[in-house]
């Protein structure tokens, strides 16, 4: 007979070894260089988390860009901000292309540079001179000249919100040669040059007539507009009534105290437009800002609302696969995960953390999949038990206030390994983690697997036909198991990580899986 133990052994020896540590002292392997940089795409917003400063992210991604074709880059930018709702690393990434592909840029650059905050972003990288250049140059200036062309002066007026640099720091930049009367009326009122009044457009007449109190209708502009002057509840009332969607999530506790909800029908209206769908999909909201939405109202804002942010919730998740076999669910929920998800930054650290979107992203896929199995993790497996009827924002709170410690990623697969699991039907694991392992790995392992890896190995030979899937929300660049056919390494925190974990659950995605799904970008 076989020796067990030998051939247990050569099993071991034939998995790859790792290759680098990670930023906790645990064993790793690095991603390539077109999958690190897709990584940071999806999860970086250039602020310090819990392991890296905001300028070793910086540096990384830069060195990673020097690594991979003009053509990757212009394509992550496009999914990172399309798909990923990021806004600094696809605006750093089309400041690269500026030097690097300056043909690419001008392919791209209205998808990506396409609001007012993106522009500026884009135009403060250049001038910082990270990406190599401190001037915008012919083509970027083109470019952002376009961007002026292609918006209507009620757009541009509306777009003059925000600092560092301002909408009139760009234009004094870029000096746009106005087409009308109106345009140049325009320009010179932001910019604060001698202007004809009467030339305005009619938006701008309609704000300054309401700051100096000689009219009483609430202009449609930008929140942040309004909010230094003298308003009435009724004009509180008009603001809500004309709210975009996302200032209308942020806003409800102050429409609340201002008396907004006072008016039933202005009330089914603002419950209507937060779950509509099209708005929600315009909107790129993350998932997460519905939970902090939804956990942050106050008690005065009605019933009717509150429900419209579930509803809301439920079409954010819609595209959460349904997957055939067994799910299992794996939450880090260790003390790296308290980190604020999208890192500190000074005077605007959000308060969600990673452990709060992780716990959504597992709390959505128990929705659309009530048999899965969760097995929340830090030391070791934390248990948990999920009412798969309760709602999204129920489960996901009770996820993230679970106890934390230090992290050890394979510890939920060693659970599964010695419940001795065989699965008939084809099961999917699915990883939450910012892959920060070190727990489970000896100081001395060279030339050793990961012990995720190896978990992994043995779970597989029980269940040939399972499938892996390991969701990253920071960007540090390692993993805890290498892509291969059965293993899908994606970083990311928008709903739009369901729809490439779809693609790999019903097997049409290649082996290159993300970074294919990338590569599929249209230019």
């Amino acid at each position: 007979m076989a020796s067990k133990t030998l051939f247990q052994s050569l099993r071991g020896m034939l998995l790859p070894a790792a290759n680098t540590r990670n930023e906790a002292g645990g064993l790793a392997y690095t991603l390539p260089p077109k999958h690190a940089l897709a990584q940071y795409a999806a999860t970086g917003c250039l602020n310090a988390t819990f392991y890296a400063s905001a300028d070793e992210q910086l540096a990384t991604v830069l060195e990673l860009c020097k690594q991979v074709e003009p053509e990757f880059i212009a394509r992550t930018a496009l999914y990172a901000r399309s798909k990923g709702y990021m806004k600094d690393l696809p605006a750093l990434l089309c400041a690269v292309l500026a030097s690097r592909g300056p043909g690419l840029l001008a392919e791209v650059f209205d998808r990506v540079i396409d609001d007012a905050k993106m522009l500026r972003n884009f135009v403060q990288i250049i001038r910082s001179g990270v990406t190599g250049r401190k001037s915008l140059g012919t083509l970027p200036k083109r470019l952002v000249l376009q961007w002026f062309e292609a918006r209507d002066d009620a757009a541009i007026f509306r777009a003059s919100v925000g600092n560092d640099p301002s909408l009139a720091d760009v234009i004094k930049m870029v000096h746009p040669k106005p087409q009308t009367k109106g345009r140049e009326a325009l320009f010179g009122y932001l910019i604060g040059r001698p202007h004809n009044a009467a030339d305005l457009p009619e938006i701008v007449m309609q704000y300054e007539a309401f700051k100096a109190q000689t009219a009483t209708l609430v202009p449609d502009v930008p929140f942040q507009m309004l909010t230094s002057l003298p308003l009435s509840e009724a004009n509180w009332k008009d603001i809500a009534r004309n709210a975009p969607w996302q200032m209308t999530r942020m806003n409800l506790n102050t429409f609340a105290r201002h008396g907004v909800f006072a008016d039933a029908e202005l009330t089914r209206l603002i419950a209507d437009r937060l779950r509509n769908p099209e708005l929600i999909v315009k909107a790129k909201v993350f998932p997460y800002q519905l939970m902090v939405a939804y956990t942050t109202v106050d008690a005065e804002v009605p019933q009717i609302v509150r429900e419209a942010l579930q509803d809301a919730m439920e079409v954010a998740i819609s595209n959460v696969p349904r997957v055939k076999g067994d799910v299992y669910v794996f939450v880090d929920v260790s003390g790296s995960m308290q980190s604020p998800v999208t890192g500190h930054r000074t005077g605007s650290t959000t308060a969600v953390r990673c452990l709060d979107a992780a716990a959504l992203l597992a709390a959505s896929i128990v929705r659309q999949n009530p048999h899965a199995t969760v097995l929340p993790f830090s030391d070791d497996v934390v248990y948990a038990t999920l009412n798969p009827r309760d709602s999204v924002m129920s489960n996901a709170k009770l996820l993230a206030s679970l106890p934390s410690g230090g992290t050890n990623c394979s510890a939920p697969l060693k659970e599964l390994n010695r419940r001795n699991l065989r699965q008939g039907l084809e099961p999917i694991l699915v990883y939450v983690s910012d892959n920060q392992s070190w727990i489970d790995s000896p100081l001395n392992a060279r030339g050793q697997a990961t012990a995720t890896m190896k978990e992994w190995s043995a779970f597989k030979a029980r269940n040939p036909s399972a499938k892996m899937v390991c969701i990253d929300i920071q960007p540090y660049g390692t993993v805890q198991a290498q892509d291969r056919p059965d293993v899908l390494n994606i970083g990311g925190f928008s709903d739009r990580v369901f729809d490439v974990i779809a693609k790999f659950a019903d097997g049409t995605l290649g082996a290159d899986h993300w970074v294919g799904v990338i590569e599929a970008m249209a230019i």
